[in-house]
């Protein structure tokens, strides 16, 4: 019998890689035992990244979502585990380094066994933290190596990473190919490598199906020594996913491996169920387009569950572009062709900014600067010149090292600009908060939560949180879902009527001033990466709906007008905006 495989199942990102929610704690809790009835999961992905969060986002408390699903799963032997972040740890910007190394604690006494810690940037000084604090927590680390394609990311890089992650305490080597384009006779190679040095320690692969290469990449590694792979179920599998557990296991057993049986009666009911959760509500927020793979994604390099976004993205600006090019007397493109614009600009922007490995939240922040590019391009302006301070950020090195050289052309326009570079260590940038949090919890009269799970949620999430605690985020997502619906069954009159009507019973808010938008802003100067709120959500009289920095560098606070329910969004994160536009419409409380 040939070197035994054990598989790890991934369905907190098959929901992230569809979709925008995860399933709630009754529905884990039903599920969980079914997994466990498969029989051939040695682990089972709980948590991490995009879970605690939109947990929070749809009203549930996700401490105790994963209370209650590890108890289940480690009963029956399963190990569990989790994504995390490194320095932004379960969100999308740094965090401080008493919260990061509070997780550890938490996840441990919730009852997750291993945090998978990568680093966007594959910074070591963003990874090693976290593998201190996971040991001492009494979890099991594993360190990832976030795989790209590029002249920089050699074997000999992501050797030399591996041998710093496990000098640091890493007990696991992941092989995170996060977009699926890592090139399978490479990340063989690259397996070889790592257990002809170090035999001892585990390697996991986890491979996106994007642009179909991971199948391959799958038999390659297990041919040169890995242990785990990462696989999916239907009715998510494949597409923007991950290969389903069915083709893997009989891929591997027909080439002679020693792999588990699968219980095929309690697949189906797995499966069955997947559908039920999709049907009752899941599927409201997922992207029929996530279920196509796509070679396109070779070229350019992001990851697959990036596409519903993108698309969403592509479409804000199409219609920008068709206008200009209008007025040029040039032919309008489809979304198409914008998409392969697009691609081809993410591929002109990644090395002038570095080559950052195109993961989150890096793929976020050259995305974004190639689809302004877009923009900017058409409007006569050029490149590079509608960059937020998180993209920024990013290049300056704020977040940490981008593994290349950064262009030349952005190098004098941050000195334009008075943008200093930094070699700091992009923690010690920040300042510990927990004694803040603690303040707050104790003047609202919040209980700190078992093993301080509930702080932990505060300072990880605080404006979710907060929403969370007041119901304001409950009542956010059922509109949200219930819009949704009606999207989905489709309306009896013309998008211009059902806009026009919506904008007759709203408040138009308009910018006071002419500058760059920001949903949010840290107060001390530093405007910080903010998606748009949910549409749908409350605002009183007066509150805060976000702010514009104005040519001079001041932040003006926009406000909600008379308040109401947020019905539409003009304005993006970063985009720039005249005196007058209106940036989104309100509207009013029913008498």
């Amino acid at each position: 019998m040939g070197k035994k495989i054990k598989f790890s199942l991934i369905y907190r990102d098959m929901w992230q890689s569809s979709g925008k929610f995860q399933p709630r704690k009754d529905q884990l809790e039903r599920i969980a035992p079914v997994f466990v009835e498969m029989g051939c999961f040695a682990r089972v992905e709980t948590n991490g990244g995009a879970f605690e969060q939109v947990n929070l986002l749809a009203g549930e408390n996700p401490n105790d979502s994963v209370r209650a699903y590890t108890k289940i799963l480690h009963e029956a032997g399963i190990q569990t585990h989790m994504l995390d972040r490194g320095l932004n740890a379960l969100r999308m910007y740094p965090v401080p380094d008493d919260v990061r190394a509070l997780m550890y604690k938490v996840k441990h006494a919730q009852g997750v066994d291993i945090p998978r810690i990568f680093d966007g940037l594959n910074d070591i000084r963003n990874i090693a933290p976290s593998i201190k604090w996971a040991k001492e927590a009494g979890m099991i680390p594993q360190a990832a190596l976030c795989i790209t394609t590029s002249p920089i990311h050699t074997l000999e890089y992501y050797c030399k990473l591996a041998d710093e992650e496990i000098e640091a305490g890493a007990e696991e080597i992941c092989l995170k190919d996060m977009a699926g384009i890592g090139q399978p006779a490479f990340l063989g190679q690259l397996t070889k490598m790592i257990k002809d040095k170090h035999p001892n320690i585990v390697i996991e692969y986890h491979g996106h199906s994007g642009p179909g290469l991971s199948m391959a990449s799958m038999l390659e590694v297990a041919k040169n020594g890995a242990d785990i792979l990462d696989v999916a179920i239907e009715p998510l599998s494949w597409g923007m996913v991950h290969p389903d557990l069915i083709s893997v296991q009989s891929m591997l057993k027909n080439a002679g491996f020693d792999v588990p049986e699968i219980n095929m009666d309690a697949y189906m009911k797995a499966r069955a169920m997947t559908q039920e959760f999709i049907d009752e509500w899941l599927g409201y927020f997922i992207n029929p387009k996530n279920k196509i793979s796509s070679s396109l994604l070779l070229g350019c390099g992001l990851p697959g569950g990036m596409m519903g976004s993108m698309m969403a993205d592509l479409g804000g600006i199409h219609a920008t572009i068709n206008n200009l090019r209008k007025k040029k007397g040039e032919a309008e493109l489809s979304l198409d062709d914008m998409l392969i614009k697009l691609f081809d600009e993410v591929a002109y922007v990644w090395p002038r900014v570095g080559y950052p490995p195109l993961v989150t939240p890096f793929s976020q922040y050259t995305k974004n600067i190639a689809l302004m590019n877009l923009l900017t391009i058409e409007q006569g302006k050029g490149r590079f010149v509608m960059m937020d301070d998180s993209m920024w950020g990013m290049i300056l090195g704020k977040s940490g090292k981008v593994p290349g050289e950064i262009a030349p052309e952005i190098v004098a326009l941050a000195k334009e600009k008075g943008l200093e570079f930094t070699t700091a260590d992009p923690h010690t940038l920040i300042p510990n908060a927990l004694d803040d949090f603690r303040k707050e919890m104790d003047e609202n009269g919040w209980e700190y939560g078992q093993d301080d799970e509930e702080l932990f949620e505060l300072a990880m999430h605080p404006e979710q949180y907060r929403n969370y605690k007041s119901g304001q985020a409950k009542k956010n997502f059922l509109a949200d879902l219930q819009k949704a619906k009606d999207a989905k069954l489709g309306a009896s009159i013309s998008i211009e009527e059902a806009t026009a009507f919506k904008h007759a019973k709203a408040d138009a808010i308009v910018a006071p001033v002419k500058g760059q938008i920001f949903w949010e802003f840290q107060g001390d100067g530093e405007a910080v990466a903010a998606t748009e709120p949910f549409i749908g959500k409350e605002y009183a009289e007066g509150d805060k709906l976000c702010y514009i920095q104005a040519p001079w560098g001041e932040f003006v606070e926009v406000p909600a007008a008379l308040g109401g329910q947020l019905v539409e969004i003009n304005g993006k994160q970063g985009s720039k905006v005249n005196k007058g536009d209106v940036i989104a419409y309100i509207q009013r409380s029913e008498a």
